[in-house]
């Protein structure tokens, strides 16, 4: 089980601050991850290609297994001014 957080517009589409979720034994990686979790909230397809992912508080590339994490955080760009 992992503890997703989702942050700025994320969290506005989907309406949560975050979950937990199980992941399926054949999601090993941050890019497994993303895949997985735009099939499983629709709201996120498409929307993923600039989202930063970090796992326990670190920035994560794609390749990065997800093996002993706890907390994936989503990260979408940011506007500001």
């Amino acid at each position: 089980m992992v503890q997703v957080l989702y942050f700025a517009a994320l969290r506005e589409l989907l309406a949560r601050d975050e979950e937990a979720l199980e992941l399926p034994e054949e999601v090993r990686t941050v890019r497994e991850f993303v895949l997985h979790l735009q099939q499983i909230r629709p709201a996120l397809r498409g929307k993923m290609a600039s989202v930063r992912v970090a796992l326990d508080e670190a920035f994560a590339a794609d390749s990065d297994a997800l093996d002993g994490v706890q907390t994936i955080a989503l990260i979408p760009p940011v506007a500001g001014g």
